[in-house]
């Protein structure tokens, strides 16, 4: 992480004090032990204990603090539910984290426009919640949709089992209210379905807190599809399942969900949930076909075909929605299933070409070999979306670093293949460093001269996504003091 600067670490009661002033006494948090709450999130393995914790309760208050950390030249890190699994909440220990957990309430449904805001507290799955009486639903579901809110989504473009067809949260946002670090608070778009203009919400979704606060989110919502069925498939390697998956978009159909797992991944997810995996099995393929009976009905049958061509070994159809959603239990408790086998593991976030899945997959496990660590593999396969786990043991020396570098090498194998260094977690901090394998200079020069336009002095969430070497020449500007150049034995740009 960036060094802090020792003159804002010396003006941290200064600081504190007036961010009391700001907020009422609940809503500061100074104390050393109870910051320690927010000195991670979900990528525990980084760590740092903030300057201060702020938990503003509106937008004005949001508009207030940055305001004032715009004037007092504080860095400030947006969270959420602190869920990232890219370091994306990581503190610095000379700014403070602005916590949106207090703005957590739904401000408007509106089922004729299909839409509701809500602040970026809500939690994903409450969206859904608030609007099931109804028969309607918010269609990306994270993993994480329990605890993840609907402003992290935006930040990091989450995405989830069903996103196959119905999108990231890029596709289903309709506007936002954001607060920029100088205390502007803006609104964008609306309830409509399109705004003229520059893409504005296409920018900020994704931008990973980088850009500005949002403190308001409007959310497109769906009519539950009339029939849901889940086909949970078993086959004998992970290329046989592969090919399924290539030969059921060829076919033109296009599975509400389509999620893939690998023996490990299987084995500690059925000891872990208990609804019935197949454990003789080398690849298990749920697959899910929504919209009208008779649809659906058509469809399975030509699934379940287009599977026994695959060599399929155990093919299952969900017969009542309690089992459709026995089988989505099991994959989306396959992270926390990991911990089952193994004390501790990195889960990774690239994105590839459907027709590089098998090259992939036979590459892993090379790399699995080489590092000498576990892998489990979870992943949206409609996509390309990879979540490979990494398995290790933070207690043993190297370990953690040979699980970084086994990371890193599978991004990098991503990048080679066509694909993409994430799919929904986002850069943070963990991809930062390998953004250069994915983008040249003058591709990071213009995604810097954007966060410049936004935030000039760097205040927002430092230390994330963009590469920290090239930081010294941002923008193309250098400082140059009696005309010779600083750290003249460094590399640069």
């Amino acid at each position: 992480m960036p060094v802090p600067d020792s003159g804002i670490l010396a003006r941290r009661d200064d600081i504190v004090r007036a961010l009391y002033a700001l907020l009422p006494e609940s809503c500061v948090i100074a104390d050393a032990v109870a910051r320690r709450a927010y000195e991670c999130d979900a990528v525990s393995a980084y760590r740092q204990l903030p300057l201060a914790v702020v938990l503003p309760r509106t937008t004005a208050e949001v508009s207030a603090v940055l305001k004032y950390c715009h004037e007092a030249g504080v860095p400030v890190v947006p969270r959420g539910a602190g869920t990232s699994l890219s370091g994306g909440a990581l503190p610095v220990a000379d700014g403070i984290v602005l916590g949106l957990g207090k703005l957590n309430k739904i401000l408007d449904i509106d089922f004729p426009n299909r839409a509701v805001v809500a602040q970026p507290g809500v939690t994903n799955l409450g969206i859904s919640n608030a609007v099931a009486h109804a028969g309607f639903y918010y269609a990306p579901d994270p993993s994480s949709q329990i605890a993840c809110t609907i402003g992290g989504n935006v930040g990091e473009n989450s995405g989830g089992v069903h996103c196959l067809k119905y999108g990231l949260t890029t596709n289903n946002i309709l506007g936002l209210e954001l607060v920029l670090i100088d205390g502007t608070i803006l609104r964008l778009g609306g309830k409509a379905l399109d705004a003229g203009g520059y893409d504005w919400l296409g920018l900020l979704t994704g931008s990973e807190g980088l850009l500005g606060v949002i403190t308001e989110v409007t959310v497109r919502i769906l009519r539950r599809p009339a029939t849901a069925r889940a086909l949970l498939l078993g086959f004998p390697s992970s290329e046989t399942a592969g090919d399924c998956v290539g030969q059921i978009i060829a076919a033109g159909i296009i599975p509400g969900g389509m999620e893939m797992m690998d023996r490990p991944a299987i084995h500690a997810t059925e000891a872990f949930v208990n609804v019935g995996y197949p454990l003789d099995v080398e690849a298990l393929l749920i697959v899910e076909l929504d919209g009208p009976q008779v649809e659906v009905d058509h469809l399975i049958e030509r699934v379940s075909a287009i599977a026994d061509r695959c060599s399929a070994m155990t093919k299952r159809i969900s017969t009542s929605e309690a089992e459709r959603m026995a089988f989505w239990a099991g994959r989306k408790a396959a992270f926390p299933a990991a911990g089952r086998i193994s004390p501790d593991y990195l889960c990774m976030d690239g994105t590839i070409p459907r027709r590089a899945l098998s090259q992939v997959l036979t590459r892993m496990t090379e790399l699995s070999q080489h590092y000498g660590l576990g892998l489990a593999n979870v992943f949206h396969a409609g996509d390309g979306n990879l979540h490979p786990l990494i398995l290790f043991d933070a207690n043993k020396p190297g370990e953690l670093d040979k699980a970084e570098a086994f990371g890193g090498d599978i991004l990098k194998l991503c990048v080679e293949v066509g694909g993409v260094l994430t799919g929904e977690h986002g850069v943070g901090v963990e991809k930062r460093d390998l953004m250069p394998v994915m983008f040249s200079e003058i591709d990071l020069d213009q995604q810097r001269r954007v966060k410049d336009a936004f935030d000039p002095h760097g205040l927002l969430n430092p230390g994330k996504v963009f590469p920290l070497l090239s930081r010294c020449a941002e923008g193309g500007k250098m400082h140059v003091a009696g005309g010779a150049l600083p750290h003249p034995d460094l590399p640069r740009f």
